[in-house]
């Protein structure tokens, strides 16, 4: 057999590696996002509970491997040849293309990444078959591709927003009103009833359902199972809810949260169930064609006429393999960074509590606010006032407290868990590849509108990341069908030159996906250390003093350092220089106008009431500091566009006058950051009246550029930059001695 197709068995299992790895960083939010939100227990035991499901699930996966075979495609009109390369362009597009949407940090649908690539790649092979076949057409594309189980599959996961969204917003509406906010006291009541039914369901779908594809029991023992499955049902109930009343007024133990982790394991199991095909699924059925391949060499065949009808025959998947497909998936659920910044997007979205919103308003989400607050008022005309009461005292949500808190609470995570759960495991039962991520996306989206999560404060931001993350869905399903099309289009055009030809295709496409996956690691890693620098929770008071003193330090010594550079640049005139700068500067003022806007109502949330003047005084601080930002910003901006458009440098005259300007700003910068390292305010009245001697400055060099200007010794331009910056230095100094009153006054509350 040619080298080839050796090449690719080993690609795919190399790709179906860090498929299993880019994959679970993406659907790690279906199973976690609910236990991760809530609290429920510290990550690492979150992460293990996970684990073991993910373990367990991997095993009932077998009976889902048919849809990577036979799903979209005929195989029996593909020769070995073909459904190789086929294959191969669908592991390339799908490694890829999840990777990227874990890099943005976006929720995507494996599954749909899956069908339609396979879809893309088998159209594109079709085409390229009819195509040298002279006596054939474009209508005997119907033969190659299965289209009624292709569309089946496609509305299937298509109907599953509709209905995920559906089911979670009904449960969780009645789930609140049954419980409120205050859950407390009537789930001393009816909580081991709940958490029984909630784990009798979980465990009819997950466990009933999901046997029925692996081979740990008998044929006799499932129909055992199935003829009693109602009276098991009942034990299950019964048991479940004696021993979680047991735990709850026995020994004190939250039962909501052994739900809830026992939800997560289930969730996972579900996920491992019916998402383990979409990472292995495929390299398993090329590893089948070429073992197929090398019998029938064996036996004297043609592999140039071999076609691929044994993929049609059901095999059952090797359990070691599937077992090594879950641990690989459990080592990414451990280690990849790119899996908390997926989950931290869906949380985020369904957070019960205000704060910092990724995502912006768009006309389309204010559109459909302005359309759910006249539903809302046109149902509150309609029901008597004493009902409206009663469903508002019901959801009327927890005061803020000091307390980090969670994003939501125990109830509704449950809610999230055993919705989702049950949805899944249906689809696994019936085998089909429903997406993990619609169904637990959604069910939690429609969980958060039912508790009223999307206030008016925040519903245009939630709606607009709801509606990006749908759309990203429908992005993934175009780019992976013309993604794969042209992959294996290029593929079968080099591979029909011969076998080296053939090789160097495979291999160049093999290695651009490994060095892509490194590139966006890296990227990853760039994105990850800037959200630490922007993101700054002040849980305490202590923490305001420090950054009052380390924050302010920082600030200013970046201030003095940008405003230096800038005009040390404009004088020699470094294009490339005050670029940097400009960019420089930038950062500096998104970071601060984002903490002006998004962290300081979540920071004094935190810090309480107790001490006004302290959270006056921080308001004070950011808000000045963001006023330095941009005057800053304004001086660096407008001095590199200044010597970008190649206009005339300024003359000596004009760089001694900012000059002198430049050396007392950097006196007033450098005397207060002494303050700051000895916190000995003593001659703080002093810097303060330097402001007046830089007026002074300011007057002279105003007045000299006027003279050079009416002497036509510098140009209109020039004129204006130089006034400019002398102006916004006035400005960047004014708002600079504000800050250091403010930050003076705000350690003095330490004192």
């Amino acid at each position: 057999m040619d080298n080839l197709y050796l090449i690719i068995v080993v690609l795919l299992l190399i790709l179906a590696i860090s498929d299993l790895m880019v994959g679970v960083a993406n659907d790690a939010v279906n199973f976690l996002n609910s236990a991760v939100g809530s609290k429920a227990a510290p990550r690492k035991i979150i992460l293990l509970i996970a684990s073991l499901g993910i373990l367990i699930g991997s095993i009932f996966s077998s009976g889902m491997m048919e849809v990577a075979k036979s799903g979209v495609f005929h195989p029996e009109m593909f020769h070995f040849h073909d459904i190789m390369i086929l294959f191969l362009a669908v592991m390339l597009t799908d490694v890829i293309l999840l990777d990227i949407f874990n890099s943005f940090g976006l929720p995507t649908s494996t599954t749909v990444s899956l069908v339609f690539a396979l879809l893309g790649s088998a159209v594109a092979v079709s085409l390229y078959i009819i195509n040298t076949d002279p006596q054939a057409t474009s209508l005997y594309l119907a033969e190659y591709i299965n289209s009624t189980k292709a569309m089946a599959i496609i509305s299937g996961i298509l109907s599953s927003v509709v209905i995920a969204f559906i089911c979670g917003t009904i449960v969780m509406y009645l789930s609140r009103l049954l419980f409120t906010f205050h859950y407390e006291k009537p789930f001393k009541f009816v909580g081991a009833i709940w958490c029984g039914l909630a784990f009798m369901a979980i465990t009819y779908f997950a466990i009933f359902k999901g046997l029925k594809s692996t081979s740990l029991l008998s044929k006799e023992d499932m129909k055992y199972l199935q003829e009693h499955t109602g009276l098991i049902l009942f034990f299950v109930f019964v048991g479940s809810s004696g021993l979680y009343a047991i735990l709850q007024h026995l020994f004190r133990i939250n039962i909501l949260k052994v739900t809830i982790l026992i939800g997560t394991a289930s969730l996972a199991l579900a996920f491992a169930g019916n998402d383990l095909v979409n990472f292995i699924g495929v390299p398993m059925a090329g590893l089948s064609s070429y073992e197929i391949a090398s019998e029938a060499i064996s036996n004297g065949a043609d592999i140039g006429t071999l076609t691929m009808n044994q993929l049609r025959e059901p095999v059952q998947a090797d359990w070691r393999i599937l077992i090594a497909g879950g641990a690989i998936m459990v080592s990414a659920l451990w280690f990849s960074k790119k899996a908390r910044k997926v989950t931290a997007t869906e949380v985020n979205l369904s957070r019960q509590d205000g704060g910092v919103e990724r995502f912006g308003s768009t006309q389309s989400s204010r559109a459909l606010v302005r359309s759910a607050v006249k539903f809302s008022k046109a149902v509150g005309r309609i029901l008597p006032d004493s009902a409206t009461r009663f469903i508002d005292h019901r959801f009327r949500p927890l005061a803020p407290t000091t307390e980090e808190k969670a994003s939501f609470d125990l109830i509704r995570a449950s809610v999230n868990l055993t919705v989702a759960t049950l949805l899944i495991s249906v689809a696994t039962s019936l085998k089909l590849p429903l997406s993990t991520t619609y169904v637990t996306f959604m069910v939690a989206m429609g969980s958060s509108l039912a508790d009223r999560a999307w206030g008016r404060e925040s519903a245009v931001y939630r709606i607009t990341g709801v509606l990006t993350v749908i759309s990203g869905w429908f992005l993934t399903a175009l780019a992976a069908f013309m993604s794969a099309g042209i992959i294996a289009l290029i593929l079968m055009f080099a591979s029909s030159y011969g076998q080296i030809p053939g090789i160097i295709g495979v291999v160049t496409f093999g290695v651009f996906a490994l060095f892509f996956l490194f590139k966006t690691s890296e990227f990853g890693k760039k994105t990850k250390k800037l959200a630490e620098e922007e993101i700054e929770e002040l849980t305490g008071e202590q923490t305001v003093y420090e950054y009052g003193n380390k924050g302010i330090k920082k600030s200013i010594t970046q201030t003095n350092d940008i405003y230096t550079k800038t005009l040390d640049a404009l004088f020699t005139e470094n294009r490339r220089e005050l670029k940097h700068i400009c960019e420089e500067a930038d950062k500096m003022y998104k970071k601060a106008k984002n903490k002006r806007k998004h962290e300081v109502l979540p920071n004094l949330e935190r810090l309480g009431g107790d001490n006004m003047d302290l959270s006056f005084y921080y308001i004070q601080v950011v808000d000045y500091n963001y006023e330095i930002s941009k005057s800053l910003l304004h001086i660096t901006r407008e001095s590199y566009d200044y010597i970008n458009n190649n206009h005339e440098g300024f003359s000596e005259e004009q760089i001694q006058d900012l000059k002198s300007i430049m050396d007392t700003v950097n006196a007033i910068y450098t005397e207060f950051l002494t303050m700051l390292d000895t916190k000995d305010y003593s001659n703080f009245d002093e810097l303060m009246k330097k402001r007046e001697v830089l007026n002074d400055v300011y007057a002279d060099s105003t007045k000299h550029q006027i003279k050079r200007a009416k002497a036509n010794l510098s140009g209109t331009r020039n004129t204006i930059l130089f006034l400019y910056i002398i102006t916004e230095t006035r400005t960047l100094i004014l708002q600079s001695r504000n800050l250091m009153k403010s930050q003076r006054k705000l350690a003095m509350t330490n004192e």
